[in-house]
C-alpha cells in the first residue's frame, strides 16, 4: 500500500496512531485493541517513534506485526533527531525488506533533560530526511517510500515566526513529501485557517486533520504536555469544568466534542482524519462510528503467510 494509492482512491482517508508499548501484557492488549480495529478498515494505522530513537526496535516490532498478523497497512513514524545517516539508511533497508510502504518523517524531539545538537552527518531539519528517504534505492516499489510530513495548525511551539514556519513546511513539500498530517487541535478555525495559508503558499498535497478526543481530566492536562501550545477554546473548558467530577461526563463532553470536530471536518470537504489514540482505540472508533463512513474502497495485499488480505 502506498499512501498515494491510498489518497487516490479515498476521498477521504481515516487513520488511527498509536505507540509501541513498553511491557508484555500492554503489547498484547494493544494488539487486541489493533484487531477490533481492523473490522473498521480504516485507510492505514500509524506507529510513534519515542523521543531520541527511544522505541526503534519496538516501533519496528510493531509496525511488522500488524503487517504480517492483520489486514491493516501500517505507517511507522522516522525521526531525524538523535541519528546518523548510517542509522537513517539501515531503519529503511529493514522497513523495505519488511515490505512496510510508507514513512512518516519528523525532525523529533530529544529527551528529557538533554539538549540536541545536529551532528555533522546527521539531519537538522525534516526537510532533510525527507530528501534522504527520497533518494532511498533500495525499496521494491519504483516510486520508493511513500513520505508524510507534520503540520501545525496552531503553530509549531518552536517556531513562533508564521511566515517562518510556513516555509519551514514548504521546505519538506518541495522535497517530496506526498501528504501533511496535522498535530492536534480543538477549534476547526486553526486548521481551515492553516489550510488557506497553505494554499496561499503554493503547497497542495492532501492535508490530514488530527483529532484527539479528551477522555478525561487528566487526558486533557497529558495533551497539554504532549502538544505544546495547544490551544483549548474556552467553550471546551466550561463544559469539562462543569462536569469534572463525573469521569463518564468528561469523556462524554470530550467524544462529543471531537465528533462534532470531524462532522464539520467533513462538511468542509477535508482530506483526511487522523485520530490520535493513545493507544485507546475505543474512544476513537465510538467517534468513527457515529460519522456515518460506509464501505470504503478496499486494497489487496498478500502477507507474508500467502493470505491475501482486503483493507
Amino acid at each position: 500500500m502506498h499512501i498515494r494509492d491510498v489518497l487516490a482512491e479515498h476521498s477521504t482517508t481515516f487513520s488511527f496512531e498509536f505507540f509501541p508499548p513498553k511491557s508484555e501484557e500492554s503489547w498484547e492488549a494493544l494488539f487486541g485493541r489493533i484487531r477490533e480495529l481492523e473490522q473498521r478498515k480504516p485507510s492505514f494505522v500509524s506507529v510513534t517513534y519515542g523521543a531520541g530513537g527511544s522505541t526503534r526496535e519496538r516501533t519496528h516490532d510493531l509496525v511488522v506485526r500488524i503487517m504480517r498478523e492483520t489486514a491493516l497497512d501500517a505507517i511507522p513514524h522516522l525521526t531525524c533527531l538523535g541519528h546518523f545517516t548510517h542509522d537513517i539508511s539501515g531503519i529503511l533497508e529493514r522497513y523495505a525488506e519488511a515490505g512496510v510502504s510508507n514513512i512518516l518523517a519528523l525532525r523529533g524531539d530529544a529527551p528529557p533533560g538533554i539538549v540536541w545538537a545536529p551532528s555533522p552527518d546527521g539531519f537538522e531539519f525534516a526537510a532533510d530526511l525527507v530528501r534522504h528517504i527520497r533518494r532511498f534505492t533500495g525499496h521494491p516499489d519504483p516510486r520508493g517510500f511513500g513520505v508524510g510530513v507534520a503540520g501545525f495548525p496552531e503553530g509549531h511551539p518552536q517556531t513562533p515566526n508564521r511566515l517562518l514556519e510556513m516555509d519551514h513546511l514548504k521546505a519538506k513539500i518541495d522535497e517530496g513529501a506526498d501528504y501533511i498530517c496535522t498535530q492536534l487541535f480543538f477549534d476547526n478555525r486553526d486548521f481551515f485557517d492553516f489550510r488557506d495559508r497553505c494554499e496561499l503558499a503554493g503547497i497542495r498535497i492532501p492535508i490530514l486533520a488530527g483529532i484527539m478526543p479528551i477522555t478525561s481530566i487528566r487526558s486533557a492536562r497529558r495533551m497539554a504536555e504532549l502538544a505544546l501550545g495547544s490551544r483549548f477554546p474556552a467553550s471546551l473548558i466550561r463544559a469539562l469544568t462543569r462536569v469534572q467530577d463525573d469521569p463518564k461526563a468528561v469523556e462524554h463532553v470530550g467524544l462529543h466534542w471531537a465528533a462534532e470536530q470531524c462532522r464539520d471536518l467533513l462538511d468542509n470537504q477535508v482530506r483526511g482524519i487522523h485520530f490520535y489514540t493513545l493507544n485507546k482505540s475505543r474512544a476513537t472508533q465510538r467517534i468513527y462510528e457515529t460519522l456515518g463512513v460506509k464501505d470504503t474502497p478496499t486494497y489487496q495485499r498478500t502477507n507474508p503467510t500467502g493470505l491475501t488480505a482486503s483493507l
